[in-house]
């Protein structure tokens, strides 16, 4: 299998602009920081890595040719990929996350760069291999696995790469799409042009006089802090106005972006974009499909919670710019070395072993834990085969903070018990079951807390941001796979995509999920304009969603379960996180006890976001 096909170093998101930090980097102690010696011991050991990478690619593409020799040279194909693909990990991945410790390093960029252009090369190297191993006839590739125990390790990969024949074209075919990619990522980059370094942000006075740029840090620092709706609304009309300023050419990129999906569909010979879009993971088109009808059908708890948010803001009208706020004033700290023993006593439920291996993580050099001048904004967990997981934190004593520390940790288990069990071609795992251990561990942690708190107000916060994390991470989501979902069949049907018909669709989803309980206005519509995964990573976010529901599902097993039932949930749970990519996500999601095809996983949600706001309703009234 070619190197690209389980390596991508896209998977790591595109760093943010840096941002100001009031802490420098050397003043936190080294047990707040992650330890990339663990990586490479120096530039110069990274250098030597980046030659033998470089040298394997040339190695890699003389095998041309070779495929049909037997079973022996498919096996050095393979051998050799994966081989390079090890050390490419380590190679990316110690550049990027020195580069997101201070993003102002241009040196280090200059490195981060190098690679992306040797990978660049890498994939037009490997480009021959699909083709001339499709040329090959699948019954005498299975008699080769057959006779080979070593080959035969990659059954399951070369049987996939059968399986999407019809969509793979000839060489020059796929050498065309190749080329092709480079002006794929065009969309994108002028969105990202116009809305951040191009973007005009917009100034206004807040009600205590003072003036602030509405800049996305403090549109949503404003959304979640200031308790005056007419602050809120201000920031709001002045972040939307900036983009209906361009909408028109906002549409336009976003009709660039679903006519290059329908281009890349054709040309594969699928039937719609939705097809392309799962075909690779074999994802069935009736669970995005489902996953829609059953959310829409079930949004009347989504509607109780805001109408029970309208009643304890108490204000005049609702709107979206009223959704973050805090329904109760709770300013509690929650200091880093507090909380490390509540997250790993949270999962108590997946076994001492867990558990254990979770405190190597915190106690490993995995984690850069605080904020410091430069850094990258944000979290995430990076994947560095052949050493261990690296979490980025900006840690800030927040509740927020506790419960993103909480889902990269799941993560970054994932990735542990992924890469211990699986060989290398298995080891990664796919977007549609990357998010469940995370929210599986956020939920874990939200029972933890609740259970230990006495602090009535406490208990509002936490259920609210329980409640928050479902309608933002599953019925947000459900409606951007919707939206997206429509938008791309309007190019389909060689019907238009202008900035008018965007916005009128996206207002009509939003009453179509909120009902009555929100207020919807004219400018509420543009808010497509500034969703990046849209012009980003078309029919991604559902998988959030599919994540979400099974997790749901896979948590309400193994806590509720007791005795023999609850070991086994709990082994199915486990099986999963071990399974890496070792079959189609679908599969790997039904032996863990999760069928995303029946309507009743995804109201594991809706269910459960229903008890959730009875519960926040009964300690409201306690009040």
């Amino acid at each position: 299998m070619p190197l690209a096909d389980f390596f991508d170093p896209s998977d790591l998101a595109t760093p943010e602009p840096p941002q100001t930090r009031t802490r420098l980097r050397d003043d936190i102690p080294g047990a707040y920081k992650w330890n990339l010696t663990d990586i490479f011991s120096s530039w110069d050991e990274w250098e030597a890595a980046y030659a033998q990478l470089d040298a394997g690619i040339e190695r890699y593409a003389a095998l041309k040719g070779t495929l049909a020799g037997g079973p022996d040279r498919l096996l050095d194909a393979f051998r050799l990929s994966e081989g390079l693909g090890q050390l490419a990990y380590r190679v990316w991945y110690f550049p990027s996350l020195r580069y997101d410790e201070d993003q102002r390093d241009n040196a280090v960029n200059a490195r981060r760069q190098q690679v992306q252009i040797l990978f660049a090369r890498w994939k037009q190297a490997e480009s021959w291999f699909n083709p001339e191993l499709l040329k090959v006839p699948l019954e005498t590739v299975r008699a080769w696995m057959d006779s080979s125990p070593d080959l035969a390790v990659y059954r399951f990969a070369i049987e996939d790469l059968y399986r999407q024949q019809e969509h793979v074209l000839d060489e020059a075919g796929e050498r065309l799409m190749s080329l092709a990619s480079r002006l794929a990522a065009s969309p994108s980059e002028s969105y990202s042009a116009l809305s951040t370094a191009d973007a005009k942000f917009p100034k206004i006075r807040l009600k205590d006089g003072e003036e602030i740029t509405v800049s996305y840090g403090q549109y949503r620092a404003i959304l979640a802090t200031r308790r005056e709706q007419a602050d809120r609304e201000a920031a709001f009309r002045a972040m939307h106005g900036m983009y209906q300023a361009s909408l028109n050419t906002y549409a336009t990129l976003y009709n660039s972006v679903c006519q290059r999906d329908w281009f890349n569909a054709r040309a594969r010979g699928y039937a719609t974009t939705l097809d392309a879009a799962l075909h690779g993971d074999n994802i069935p088109p009736p669970v995005v499909e489902n996953l829609i009808e059953t959310t829409r059908a079930g949004v009347e708890p989504l509607r109780r919670y805001h109408r029970l948010r309208r009643k304890a803001l108490g204000v005049p009208s609702y709107h979206v710019y009223d959704f973050a706020i805090p329904l109760v004033t709770f300013d509690k700290k929650y200091r880093y070395d507090d909380v490390l023993d509540w997250i790993v006593e949270a999962v108590e439920p997946l076994g001492p072993d867990y558990q254990g291996k979770m405190r190597q993580g915190f106690a490993g050099g995995w984690i850069d834990v605080y904020e410091n001048e430069g850094k990258r904004s944000g979290a995430y967990s990076a994947p560095v085969y052949g050493t261990h997981p690296y979490m980025l934190m900006n840690y800030n004593d927040t509740l927020d903070d506790v419960f993103t520390l909480a889902h990269e940790m799941g993560h970054s288990m994932h990735t542990m018990l992924s890469h211990e069990t699986q060989p290398f071609i298995y080891s990664s795992y796919t977007i549609f079951v990357a998010e469940v251990p995370s929210t599986l561990s956020e939920a874990l942690l939200l029972e933890y807390m609740l259970e230990h708190s006495t602090d009535p107000t406490e208990r509002i916060v936490l259920l609210q941001h329980a409640i928050d994390n479902i309608t933002g991470t599953f019925f947000t989501q459900v409606l951007f796979a919707d939206y997206e979902l429509r938008a791309h069949r309007l190019a389909e049907q060689d019907q238009p995509i202008t900035a008018d018909i965007l916005t009128d669709t996206y207002a009509a989803l939003l009453k179509d999920y909120y009902g009555d309980a929100v207020d919807i206005d004219s400018q509420t519509g543009v808010t497509w304009a500034r969703i990046p995964h849209f012009f980003n990573s078309p029919y991604y976010v559902y998988q959030y969603a599919t994540c979400f529901a099974s997790a749901a599902r896979l948590a309400r097993e193994i806590t509720h379960a007791r005795g023999a039932e609850r070991q086994a949930a709990r082994d199915r749970y486990l099986t999963l996180l071990k399974s890496g990519g070792n079959d189609y996500p679908m599969e790997q999601l039904k032996k863990a006890g999760v069928d995303l095809s029946q309507p009743d996983t995804v109201r594991a949600v809706i269910d459960r976001l229903d008890d959730l706001v009875t519960r926040l309703e009964k300690e409201l009234e306690k009040r």
